[in-house]
């Protein structure tokens, strides 16, 4: 059996979501990273035997569009799959049904699904330090219960995971962080880019229509000199201030 955690996480919440939610399951689990730009997932294959989570943040209330073009590469071929959506307090909105008809369009058993918390990727004062000790404490007994259910032979999800079909209209993108006067550019914001918007010559250079606003350049910086303009900030502050003012839990559908 592999345990296999399939990730897209640009800053770093996903990926702690997804380790606090197999790290009580005392068994080693290996990381693929759908980061990664050029990788051919098409060589991916699982077995009956095998357990995924496939974990990304909700862009908008959808599946990032990277992740879900190179997730839909993965041949399942009836592996468990727990299916991890990470938002910033917000709403997830159709993340969760979408992941779900990703994973059985590539022939995964969709075992269980988990809506958790992280802290917004653009106005950090939500969810700020989250996943917190509530939030670990949540995922473990969430984890527990999921291998337990794997354990006892039962592979499929009896709850009905929320969501509409068709799916909203995506949202998010169009927020270009910009490097500032600290920028050495060393690159590693390029070489990191989930879809390669940026021109590892000049920093400054995006490519606006490929951009999906993950952050991930943002995170990625050693010397902390990408972010976007403290006005594009404070304007989506206001605007998810009343709709992120109520504290958010994690959710379990088995």
């Amino acid at each position: 059996m592999r345990i296999v955690n399939i990730l897209f996480s640009p800053t770093g919440g996903t990926r702690k979501a997804a380790e606090k939610l197999t790290e009580t399951w005392g068994t080693e689990t290996e990381t693929m990273d759908l980061m990664t730009y050029g990788a051919d997932f098409s060589e991916e294959r699982f077995t009956e035997e095998d357990v995924v989570v496939f974990a990304v943040p909700s862009f908008g209330g959808r599946v990032p569009s990277a992740a879900a073009e190179r997730f839909s590469r993965i041949k399942g071929n009836g592996a468990a799959c727990i299916l991890l959506c990470v938002y910033g307090n917000r709403a997830y909105d159709d993340t969760l049904a979408e992941m779900e008809d990703l994973a059985k369009d590539c022939g995964f058993q969709v075992t269980a699904a988990v809506a958790a918390i992280a802290e917004h990727s653009i106005a950090h004062q939500y969810a700020a330090g989250r996943p917190d000790e509530t939030d670990t404490e949540n995922l473990h007994a969430f984890g527990e219960q999921i291998w337990q259910k794997i354990q006892r032979g039962e592979r499929a999800l009896t709850e009905t995971i929320p969501g509409n079909r068709p799916y909203r209209e995506a949202g998010g993108g169009g927020m270009l962080p910009q490097p500032s006067d600290t920028c050495v550019k060393c690159g590693l914001c390029a070489a990191k880019c989930p879809v390669h918007a940026i021109d590892p010559e000049d920093p400054a250079d995006i490519q606006e229509e490929t951009c999906i606003s993950c952050m991930g350049c943002t995170a990625v910086c050693p010397h902390g000199a990408r972010a976007l303009h403290p006005d594009a900030v404070a304007m989506v502050s206001e605007k998810l201030k009343e709709v992120c003012s109520v504290r958010k839990e994690c959710e379990l559908y088995l």
